[in-house]
């Protein structure tokens, strides 16, 4: 289990050259990471649109073509864990605390500022605040995951390839060079975009600890506490990483599911009930009957520049994460086919973000057209951190609802960074045998970048840096993930074609 210099280096290194700039002079650092995100929002933001499109398509027919049938694995192959934990551990990976984060109010901007001309707080801005959350978090979203995470459970279950690495996943197309400087350099920017994606969910959700603890306890809110709760938070998922797949990840994983099982049934029994059912109901209808035109919104007359505050930003978000949510879900679905993987990730997954933002979103709407409380102002005057706590606090035993809450938010971030730090420490790792997991201090070592990275621009730009993060490391990766998915089908193709030409002479003698 040596480490891989190549793929270590560059990677601390390309860290550095974006992370060490904006640490040193954070006005400067900013403007020049705006400049890059203006660069490619208004000239390639189109090409984030069409990609997800092109993917989430792609899967549909995936599922219901012969090929879904595949298992990952030979025809005795079980899988590893149980289906609820296997869904559990996918579903931790892949959203981590940003659900919860979001979950609560990302309504309220598309409230105050509303796509698609409408007026501000209005019905309309209504409709579209309760819609485009179930579209940023649903199967698009979802099917960007799910693409590396077939092709590498494909090529590793089925084709047998030694080693699980993103370039492993582009051998249909690159071939050999995936042992040498390209494939090198594909893990690199794998590394690359999870760092910009995990350091940001990591970035988003400290504040929101942070504030509690202080209303709670009395201790000012500074950069002290902010610090403390990080490491804090790297403490405990840098420990479940030590403890590995079954002994740390998987329980974290199922703790996750049961926590936040019990929060949403206090919610939706304690909450506006009548209220959050119906709202659900009507933007699911909303969001399907709108969701072509939600696909390809770019607003290039009025520009009014929401697709890329948004849909774009949450694009990169997926796209960023995805090689790593690939990896991670390669690993631990063997005996697992094309047709379960799909229905696992694009309908589990999106139901399970539906309901969070059924749940948590529809109280703070309720809260907001009943005057009981006043969230989207607190969003705008005082910052997401206000929005959240107000709305978690209003609820009946609100102080015990914020405390759990925030207990659900630590555990499930601490799930998805330990996890990203797992995966981190294999791509790093050189001939790592396929039933080993990387070494203890590798893993923890991504731990500690991943905090680390977060901290520095936490304080540099606050959300805006950390948005532009995402959308900047994401960019590259789109061109990988399309050598992914041409791979895929490549193999795809062979593999069946070889089957049955070996097939067909056993047919022809049993005649």
């Amino acid at each position: 289990m040596r480490l891989d210099k190549r793929v270590f280096g560059l990677s601390l290194l390309l860290v550095a050259i974006i992370v060490v700039p904006v640490a040193i002079d954070p006005d400067r650092g900013k403007q020049a990471l705006d400049a890059v995100l203006g660069f490619l929002t208004g000239k390639f933001g189109w090409l984030y649109l069409w990609f997800a499109v092109a993917v989430a398509g792609l899967l549909i027919w995936l599922a219901f073509s012969k090929y879904g049938k595949i298992k990952f694995g030979g025809a005795k192959d079980k899988p590893e864990f149980s289906t609820l934990s296997w869904i559990s551990m996918i579903f931790t990976a892949g959203i981590g605390g940003g659900l919860m984060y979001w979950g609560v109010i990302e309504w309220a901007y598309y409230y105050d500022d509303p796509p698609m001309g409408a007026e501000s707080r209005s019905v309309a801005a209504a409709d579209w605040a309760t819609a485009y959350p179930l579209f940023h978090w649903g199967i698009t979203a979802w099917a960007l995951f799910c693409l590396p995470a077939l092709a590498l459970s494909y090529v590793y279950h089925v084709r047998k390839q030694q080693t699980l690495r993103l370039s492993d996943a582009c051998r249909g197309v690159i071939g050999d060079r995936a042992d040498g400087w390209l494939g090198r350099l594909i893990d690199v920017l794998f590394i690359f975009g999870l760092i910009g994606a995990a350091g940001t969910s990591l970035g988003l959700e400290v504040p929101v600890v942070s504030a509690s603890i202080s209303s709670v306890t009395g201790v000012e809110r500074g950069v002290a506490l902010d610090i403390a709760v990080i490491v804090a938070w790297t403490a405990l998922f840098g420990a479940s990483v030590f403890l590995g797949l079954q002994k740390g990840l998987k329980r974290l994983a199922n703790l996750n599911v049961w926590l936040a099982g019990a929060l949403g049934v206090f919610i939706l029994i304690a909450g506006p009930t009548v209220f959050i059912i119906d709202t659900f109901t009507n933007s699911v209808g909303f969001m399907l009957q709108n969701i072509v035109h939600m696909s390809f919104y770019t607003d290039p007359v009025a520009a009014s520049g929401f697709e890329e505050d948004w849909t774009i930003f949450y694009w990169g978000w997926w796209i960023a994460y995805a090689p790593f949510v690939g990896l991670f879900v390669a690993k631990i679905s063997k005996g697992r086919t094309i047709r379960g993987m799909i229905g696992a990730m694009c309908i589990g997954g999106s139901l399970g973000c539906w309901v969070a933002f059924a749940l948590l979103g529809n109280t703070g709407l309720f809260y907001e057209i009943k005057n009981m409380v006043s969230v989207a102002d607190l969003v705008t005057q005082e910052g997401d951190t206000a929005g959240i706590m107000a709305v978690m606090s209003n609820l009946p035993l609100g102080g015990v609802a914020l405390l759990a809450f925030v207990v659900l938010l630590v555990i499930f971030l601490a799930t998805t960074l330990d996890t990203a730090a797992y995966t981190m420490a294999s791509a790093a790792s050189k001939e790592l045998p396929r039933d080993a997991d990387p070494a203890r201090w590798h893993r923890v070592f991504w731990a500690v970048v991943l905090a680390s990275v977060s901290v520095v621009l936490m304080y540099a730009g606050g959300l805006d840096t950390l948005q532009t993060l995402s959308i900047v490391t994401a960019f590259p990766l789109i061109f990988v993930l399309t050598l992914v998915l041409i791979s895929f089908r490549r193999w795809l193709v062979a593999d069946a074609k070889k089957t049955s030409e070996q097939e067909e002479p056993e047919r022809v003698t049993t005649e």
